[in-house]
């Protein structure tokens, strides 16, 4: 073999083994590859049985365990003496307080007093009945000299209900007429004048409607069951009769009022709101199974008569709330919609109650194996302190309540914002959630410390919507835009003059009796806001309990 063949050999030879060596390396990369992919997919699937098994026990949770949030708070270990110095510089020379005025370190709450008989039945008329003693034995049965009343006693006391009963009212005009033009072919006739009908052509009046709808708004009795009630009292009235008086009174009596009402909201200094949805069968643009919303606001603790105000929408855009709000211009007490983002000239405050709800979903189960607070637990015990502070300077005054917060809550805030960014929760967990949640409210948490009126959670509009939640369970669903439309007004007037403390069967019947002629008067509108002096004299709860 020559040498140039040789050196072509051995050229050769060293491509082949290099190309060997890459091959070799190719797959090398190729399986560290795929076990890192495997590995991977390991983690991920590994945390999605995680996530799996919480919502499972999330679940679990909500169907069988307690639903209050309320548990046994203790401070957090480290992290609360930065801001707890009451603890930290405790004498042990200073007498203990009693269990009268400390429980597990705070103040307890006195316990209310239990009413007495007279409180409770304050409001109530009294009916004597004599009980006598019979003439054959009024005489001694001694000496048979007649005996003298020498004094009374109350022997005891009942309770007498009377079932609602119907009577049928018959308006009588009186008519008259000149004799002596008849005589001259004259004829001159006069007639008596007679009330104005609430609805033409109709046996509605201003008690049967308000009852109806006492009924339906606040016994949250739907209308097919009041049907079968008022078949039994005699009057065979179907729903859809009853369905009409509502709707037609609502709009047409008790809209005017309610735009009163929201007037003398949009001019308050803080209001809340929320959203909860709704069902309408029949509405344009709509299949029946789609949601509308029911929005809510209410007036904040002003020290001014409580407003509350339902309004339905088909939709959860933010606009809704921007239309509603148009012109307000205080605090917005609100939880995390971004929808509410859209008002301007507002100041917006965040809900502690809904932060602290997600980190209560995202605690673990009874069963949990981990020796140290879970980052959970560690963000549910932060909000629990300041529910606590809060509970405390609850009976305080606007200003003394702002000067207390200032001293005591931003050192728990700073504080549990800077554990917040300690936290690094798995994607897809309820923890990654409540972490999420806590992250994008932040800049609204803390705006309640800039006016003592402001409330540090929503749950003034959490109040406003349960009552329309126990209807709706009911009554599943609204028929007609016109009936949600109504009910949100009938609502709003009923839960008004709840929070007016006015009796709100009084209150729906005198609306009702006095609109027909109002409606041509707009100023006397304001005679039937729920704490005029008219209507603090005719509705007014008088018990004092």
């Amino acid at each position: 073999m020559s040498q140039s063949e040789m050196e072509e050999l051995i050229k050769l030879q060293k491509e082949t083994i290099e190309s060997l060596r890459q091959l070799v390396e190719n797959q090398r990369l190729t399986i560290e590859q795929m076990a890192k992919s495997h590995e991977e997919q390991t983690a991920q699937l590994n945390q999605t049985i995680a996530n799996l098994n919480e919502t499972v026990a999330y679940l679990k949770r909500k169907l069988f365990a307690s639903s209050s949030e309320k548990t046994k708070t203790d401070a957090i270990s480290g992290q609360m003496d930065l801001f707890n110095e009451a603890e930290a510089v405790a004498d042990p020379s200073v007498p203990e307080p009693t269990l009268e005025e400390a429980v597990g370190g705070y103040k307890r709450l006195a316990r209310k007093a239990r009413a007495t008989r007279e409180e409770i039945l304050a409001g109530l008329p009294v009916i004597e009945v004599p009980c006598t003693v019979p003439d054959e034995d009024r005489n001694c049965p001694y000496c048979n000299t007649p005996m003298e009343v020498i004094g009374k006693k109350i022997v005891r006391e009942e309770l007498r209900i009377i079932p609602a009963k119907v009577e049928r009212i018959r308006y009588v005009q009186e008519v008259l007429g000149c004799p002596e033009c008849k005589k001259d072919g004259a004829s001159v006739i006069v007639g008596a004048e007679t009330p104005g009908p609430l609805l033409k052509h109709s046996l509605a009046s201003p008690s049967t409607v308000a009852y109806v709808m006492y009924r339906k708004y606040v016994n949250s009795i739907p209308l097919y069951r009041q049907e079968a009630d008022w078949k039994q009292m005699g009057v065979k009235l179907g729903r859809a009769t009853l369905a009409n008086w509502v709707i037609k009174c609502g709009l047409d009596y008790m809209e005017p009022v309610y735009e009163r009402l929201h007037e003398h909201l949009l001019e308050r200094d803080i209001i809340h709101a929320d959203e909860t949805p709704c069902q309408v069968l029949k509405e344009d643009g709509k299949t029946a199974q789609s949601k509308s919303y029911m929005w809510l606001y209410g007036s904040g603790n002003d020290g001014l008569p409580p407003i509350r105000l339902y309004d339905y929408q088909p939709g959860r855009g933010g606009y809704h709330a921007e239309a509603f709000l148009e012109g307000f211009s205080g605090y917005l007490t609100c939880d995390g919609f971004s929808g509410y983002n859209k008002l301007k000239n507002v100041t917006r405050c965040g809900c502690l109650a809904h932060m602290r709800r997600y980190w209560y979903e995202a605690l673990p189960g009874k069963n949990r194996k981990f020796p140290d607070k879970t980052p959970a637990e560690i963000g549910f015990d932060y909000c629990n302190r300041l529910f606590e502070l809060e509970r405390e300077y609850e009976d305080l005054d606007a200003a003394t309540r702002k000067t207390k917060r200032l001293e005591t809550e931003p050192a728990i805030w700073e504080a549990y914002w800077s554990w917040l960014e300690t936290v690094n929760p798995a994607g897809g967990s309820r923890l990654a959630k409540a972490v999420t949640y806590a992250k994008n409210q932040k800049p609204y948490m803390e705006n309640y410390l800039l006016d003592g009126r402001c409330s540090i959670s929503n749950n003034i509009a959490e109040n406003i919507a349960r009552p329309y939640a126990v209807g709706r369970k009911n009554f599943l669903f609204h028929d007609t835009v016109k009936g949600a439309r109504a009910s949100s007004i009938i609502y709003s007037l009923v839960e008004t003059a709840k929070y007016n403390n006015l009796n709100i069967y009084a209150y729906l019947e005198t609306v009702l009796l006095y609109m027909p002629d109002y409606k041509n008067e707009p100023e006397s509108i304001e005679e039937l806001m729920p704490w005029s002096e008219m209507i603090q004299q005719r509705c007014r709860i008088k018990s004092k309990s």
